[in-house]
């Protein structure tokens, strides 16, 4: 149950403004990132304590946030906004669970069937909304709803639904209904566009020069239309719009976020800060500044701040010194209050009554019976079926005996959720004999340069996408470099890419025509399977 906002300190209303990463594995030696993510005693200190008001989870499977979800909603001093990047589907974060393909696969099919694609839009939606609810999340933190018209953009790419604000808007449009039918909150990034960048956010501040017209003409109208569909939240963009406010970028802008996005476009939900650990603002404002200036902005939920105790402390003293009213926190808490009746309402806070074994088998059997169930996971097939491309002398019979490589690239193999010794990318190549070979943007970068006296005739497979803090131009380069490579020594046989369509149209105009060749906009498993069951035509 949520207290009347009276009930609550200054203190604890400012806490409730906060959300903060944490790893979803259930125990302090299992953390990958400690630097942002705190162990168990301290993170609950912050929930308990001080009263933060949500959390945001990556690592862990499926069955681990079922577990972790529950213990920081039992240590919470008021329920709990537990949210999680999963737009691409809650296996992408969270192993077991089902995994879309990228939400730039519904553009392929969107060209030949709209109806269609905004269909597979709804149920990507619907799907994403309940397994979320299977494990505990109530906030998806999706639709993307920039428009990617910039291939070179290293942080957006295929997570956008296209290059149109028409396609966007139209298919995030059908995702927040899709999604509208199950009690998790929605959220539209990354405003007020982050598709036509060619820098990372994650690691410095982007400028974008564009007019007003421009604006209004591309970056807006899906923003608008995904309000319009009744979006909870609407996460900032780490920017700057040079028309807009050439000082501020938009997460610390109280022009854009309260004057364009509040007053001009009428939102009246949750405004969340995208990560202020990111480049973009970390690097430039101070971890406890950037908190109190976004919120100056316009800002309900400041997200991921690199110090929640200081930037806490850092808005009261804000409150103190007359910077800040307190009718401006209360304006926010007022917002969070009414998601989370929305989200939280049958969550207890605090120590709960001890529970039978019984009735909690019994419980996550339930919870298990929402995740990865066949009409879901038929679905993402599906997906990644009608968006497969292919081209060459397809299908491909390599001659046994003849030394196969089945050689693969992909960004950074020590954190490849994708690959493993049974996935399809290795299986299915060594069925028809081929050696394996690995390679990511590090160690390929070692081989520049050697002559290969022997021609090996080799398989190909890119895994190449947006990186958000690594970028793809290091990888795309040294892929270029290799294919070139193999082109000239006669060694390239065949290539599937998985990831980017602009890297396969890049490619494409270096490949001869016969040579045989898969794309999908998927990496995992699935996706592997079918890009090379239609390369072999098996």
């Amino acid at each position: 149950m949520l207290p009347d906002i009276e009930n609550l300190s200054l203190a604890e209303q400012v806490a409730q403004m906060f959300v903060v990463r944490i790893s979803g594995h259930l125990f302090d030696s299992q953390i990958e990132f400690p630097w942002w993510e705190p162990p168990a005693a301290e993170l609950e200190h912050w929930l308990q304590d001080l009263g933060v008001g949500g959390v945001i989870l990556v690592g862990g499977s499926a069955g681990d946030l079922m577990l972790r979800s529950r213990q920081v909603q039992s240590w919470a001093k008021y329920p709990l906004l537990v949210a999680a990047d999963v737009e691409e589907g809650v296996g992408q974060r969270f192993a077991g669970a089902t995994w879309f393909p990228p939400p730039m696969a519904l553009r392929d099919i969107a060209i030949g069937d709209p109806d269609k694609a905004a269909q597979y839009a709804r149920k990507m939606g619907a799907f994403i909304a309940k397994e979320s609810l299977g494990i505990g999340l109530n906030w998806v933190l999706a639709p993307v709803v920039d428009v990617n018209n910039n291939p070179e953009n290293p942080v957006i790419n295929v997570r956008s639904f296209g290059e149109t604000p028409d396609a966007v808007g139209f298919l995030a449009e059908a995702f927040i209904q899709g999604a509208r039918d199950w009690s998790v909150l929605t959220c539209a990034k990354h405003f007020p566009g982050h598709g036509d960048t060619s820098v990372d956010s994650h690691l410095d501040l982007p400028v974008i020069p564009h007019s007003r017209e421009r604006l209004a003409e591309i970056e807006l109208p899906p923003f608008a239309r995904a309000i319009a569909a009744g979006v909870d939240s609407v996460m900032s963009a780490h920017l700057v719009i040079e028309c807009w406010d050439p000082e501020q970028p938009a997460t610390l802008s109280e022009k854009i976020l309260t004057g364009k996005l509040r007053n001009n476009l009428g939102f009246e939900g949750l405004i969340v800060t995208d990560a202020l650990v990111m480049g973009a603002i970390a690097k430039r404002y101070g971890s406890n500044e950037a908190p109190v200036m976004a919120l100056e902005a316009g800002a309900d939920i400041l997200l991921m701040p690199a110090d929640p105790p200081g930037a806490i402390q850092a808005v009261l003293n804000a409150v103190e010194s007359g910077r800040i009213s307190p009718k401006r926190i209360r304006d926010s808490v007022e917002r969070i209050w009414q998601a989370k009746r929305k989200v939280c309402a049958s969550t207890t806070p605090g120590k709960s009554e001890p529970e039978t074994i019984s009735s909690l088998s019994l419980e996550y059997a339930a919870q298990l019976d929402l995740l990865a169930n066949p009409v879901t996971k038929a679905t993402a097939g599906e997906i990644l079926q009608e968006s497969l491309r292919v081209g060459g002398a397809i299908p491909w019979q390599p001659v046994p005996g003849t030394g196969l490589r089945n050689l693969i690239v992909v960004d950074d193999v020590l954190r490849c959720s994708f690959l493993g010794h049974h996935v399809p990318a290795i299986a299915i190549p060594k069925e028809k004999g081929a050696l394996l070979q690995i390679f990511d943007r590090d160690s390929l970068a070692a081989t520049e340069g050697a002559s290969n006296q022997n021609p090996v005739p080799t398989l190909l497979q890119l895994f190449i996408r947006g990186n958000p803090f690594r970028g793809t131009a290091g990888l795309t380069k040294a892929a270029e470099d290799l294919l070139e490579r193999l082109l000239r020594n006669g060694e390239l046989q065949a290539l599937a890419i998985y990831g980017s369509p602009y890297i396969l149209e890049r490619f494409l105009t270096e490949l001869p025509s016969e040579i045989p060749y898969v794309f999908s906009y998927g990496q995992m498993p699935k996706a592997q399977a079918i890009a090379l069951e239609a390369l072999f035509g098996s």
